[in-house]
């Protein structure tokens, strides 16, 4: 670690010195060789609170220190606060460096971006869509500002990984080093994140076209110690006519008023209707108590002010807060200490949990998890499948794999991102006014991002861009933008690939609240909650999108949109481990430690006697007095196969938490149809693609402008599995 330390800027090291560090950690004295020796990429990857941030930036501090002029790091963020964050945390670094450091987002002042236009130097912090928008509309200057570009890093790298937005900005990267003409000089890239799942296979999705070695960085300090609790809750099936029963949610309230009052947590609650919702039940708490309020929700639609404040008192950690949050608080913004995370309803990966885990137990305390169960109560009335308490069932699973496993989701790499790859042909053609079709797929698929494009497919969309006005062909050969496609380019929403509903600005008084994602009607006179507190609509402005509301009492949460994460095939295979083993209780050492509530408990032994009783041990089919139930035990995938194999047959079926359901069969009927499909069939996915409609295949922002042969092959590969669903059916089906 001394020899590491000697390597930095004399000036760095009396900053590191000023710091009162003992030493550099584990993680930063392992990065510093590898980022200035400069010819390799580097792959980061600790526990948050590790010191990622600056295991990178000392010594790409130090290999820019003495660079007057141009950028020397570029710095992308999935998140404007985080860009904000890492502001704050550099200014210090850097000023003692004599280091200009710019945070450059939509947010950002235009005092500081006018600065950097005229100057260009130091760091750059930046989102992928705001790089998107100075390589369309600046790229003249962004070849002159970027021409001593030494380093790119990408923070919390998960985020981006097989995502739309992350084959945005894989394209974005590879399109700078083709404009700063670095293809035989390749710009590291160093990327960091505390949940990477398989490591070996990250480098590929750092840099697809593999044109430069990566280093894995990894610490081997062992994990702080977590503690875990999960406490299940019954939701009555009829509150009327009885004063004593509440519902869950209510309860779930009260057990997070109890818990957290007085100290700094963060309640994850997936959605941003469910996190209003618990905001505003938490606040009239405060109220009910005359104590000051703690509760505070933070989402993306929340005006800058409000997310800023309660990030604030959070770093401040001098007044108790409590943050009810979406992923917004999962990622890396420096909150300071945490007393503990509660996960409300199931979470959405075992990723993302680890994620959420990573931001409590800081300093040397251990991490605190409390997961907050809701099961319906049963009644003649009730659904089959909820008997069997899959969402306790699947929190439990994603616990185990956590602790037990320590696995967490792979990035699925078989996508062709096609909405994206549209986007990033108009982009191109905007940048550079005209280009190529054969110089067109060399910088997108041959260099680029964009390998899972065939030729075939890719002259498939250019005639169809063509025929849709998207695109013209000039006698020359070269493409430029059509009418339709320069409306597309010209719009304020295009550096985005990702599509937002239409956003009202709510405002009281004076004072905007922020954005509220409208996607089914509003009125004057209906009730809200939005900012953790009830309002009444008084009046609407469609033209200019604004929402005019007042302080009221009761109010319904306002809907917001938002789609579901896959499952992976992982977690079900666990789910059903556990109720084969009829234990979900995690050994450490010859022990075995039980982590749930009685509530919980009685839950999952209800559970676990339905799950018997079924025979579902040894079959994975049930009936029920309506039909027939497939519990395959697998992600959704294969589920949604399954199901659309029975639809092509003529039956009825529907899909709910990994089970499908065939309305009016025999499970005898139900097998045999699986049968003969796999001993049969040629299908593909594709081919249960094309039987859906062309609206049901448009997920994403430019699926619209596609040609449908080639988005059915794309939404196949998204959201069916034949080859491993017919597998599953052979070793399934006797």
């Amino acid at each position: 670690m001394i020899d590491a330390y000697k390597d930095l800027d004399i000036r760095i090291q009396k900053w590191v010195f000023k710091q009162g560090w003992p030493n550099l950690r584990e993680i930063q004295a392992k990065a510093v060789k590898p980022i200035l020796a400069g010819n390799t990429d580097v792959l980061i990857s600790a526990s948050t609170a590790a010191g990622k941030t600056e295991a990178f930036f000392l010594p790409a501090c130090t290999a820019i220190a003495r660079q007057e002029k141009g950028f020397g790091i570029l710095y992308v963020s999935p998140l404007k606060a985080l860009i904000n964050d890492q502001y704050r945390r550099l200014e210090g670094l850097c000023e003692t460096l004599d280091l200009q450091v710019t945070p450059w987002h939509g947010d950002s002042s235009q005092s500081n971006k006018k600065k950097a236009k005229a100057s260009p130097s130091g760091i750059l912090l930046i989102t992928p869509e705001s790089l998107e928008s100075l390589m369309v509309r600046e790229s003249g200057w962004v070849k002159k500002a970027f021409s001593q570009l030494q380093y790119v890093c990408i923070d919390e790298f998960h985020a981006f990984i097989g995502t739309e937005r992350g084959q945005q900005l894989l394209s974005l990267l590879n399109r700078l080093e083709h404009l700063l003409d670095r293809y035989g000089n390749p710009i590291p890239r160093v990327a960091l994140s505390a949940t990477l799942g398989d490591l070996e296979s990250v480098p590929v999705s750092l840099r697809p076209n593999k044109s430069m070695p990566c280093t894995i960085l990894t610490s081997s300090r062992n994990e702080s110690t977590l503690k875990v609790q999960v406490k299940g809750y019954i939701d009555p099936s009829n509150l009327i006519g009885s004063e004593n029963l509440r519902n869950a949610e209510y309860q779930i309230c009260e057990e997070i008023y109890q818990r957290c009052r007085g100290g700094n947590h963060l309640v994850f609650a997936n959605s941003r209707n469910r996190t209003e919702m618990l905001a505003a039940q938490l606040t009239d708490f405060c109220e009910h108590d005359f104590v000051p309020n703690e509760f505070f929700p933070h989402h993306g639609s929340l005006a800058k002010e409000l997310r800023e404040k309660l990030e604030s008192r959070l770093q401040k950690e001098n007044l108790p807060t409590t943050a009810i949050c979406t992923m917004t608080l999962e990622l890396g913004i420096d909150i300071g200490k945490v007393n503990s995370v509660v996960q409300v309803t199931a979470p959405h990966s075992v990723s993302s949990l680890r994620q959420r885990v990573g931001r409590s137990g800081r300093r040397q305390d251990p991490a605190i998890l409390r997961m907050l169960i809701a099961e319906p109560e049963l009644t003649s009335n009730s659904h089959f499948v909820d008997k069997f308490r899959l969402e306790l069932l699947q929190s439990l699973a994603m616990i185990r794999l956590l602790i037990v496993g320590k696995w967490f989701e792979p990035a699925d790499t078989k996508q062709m991102h096609l909405s994206t790859f549209l986007h990033q042909i108009l982009s191109v053609i905007a940048q550079w006014g005209s280009i190529r079709a054969d110089q067109l797929f060399s910088l997108l698929c041959d260099h680029g991002p964009f390998k899972q494009i065939s030729i075939d497919h890719f002259k498939q969309i250019l005639k169809h861009l063509g025929a849709t006005d998207l695109l013209q062909q000039l006698h020359s050969g070269e493409l430029v933008l059509g009418r339709e496609g320069e409306r597309l380019v010209n719009s304020y929403t295009f550096y985005a690939v990702f599509s937002t509903p239409e956003e009202f600005r709510v405002i009281a008084g004076s004072k905007s609240l922020g954005t509220l994602p409208v996607d089914s009607p509003v009125v004057k006179d209906q009730h809200i909650v939005f900012g953790g507190k009830r309002w009444k609509i008084i009046d609407i402005d469609d033209l200019k999108k604004v929402i005019f509301v007042t302080a009221a009492k009761g109010g319904k949460a306002p809907t917001f949109s938002g789609s579901g994460i896959s499952i992976h095939d992982v977690v079900r295979q666990e789910m059903y481990r556990i109720y084969v083993e009829g234990d979900y209780r995690i050994e450490v050492g010859p022990q075995k430690v039980d982590f749930i509530d009685d509530t919980a408990r009685n839950l999952f032994q209800e559970g676990l006697g339905f799950f018997r009783k079924s025979g579902l041990s040894d079959s994975a089919f049930v009936e029920d007095g309506r039909g027939c139930f497939i519990f395959p035990w697998r992600g959704d995938k294969i589920v949604n196969t399954l199901a659309n194999i029975l639809i092509r047959a003529g039956l009825k079926c529907s899909t709910f938490a990994g089970v499908v359901e065939v309305e009016d069969a025999s499970a005898e009927t139900t097998k045999s149809i699986l049968l003969d499909v796999s001993k049969n069939s040629s299908l593909s996915d594709v081919e249960l693609a094309n039987a859906l409609s062309a609206g049901q295949k448009r997920i994403d922002k430019y699926d619209e402008f596609l040609p449908e042969s080639v988005l059915s092959e794309g939404f196949g590969r998204r959201v069916f599995d034949v080859k491993n669903t017919l597998n599953w059916i052979s070793q399934t089906i006797k």
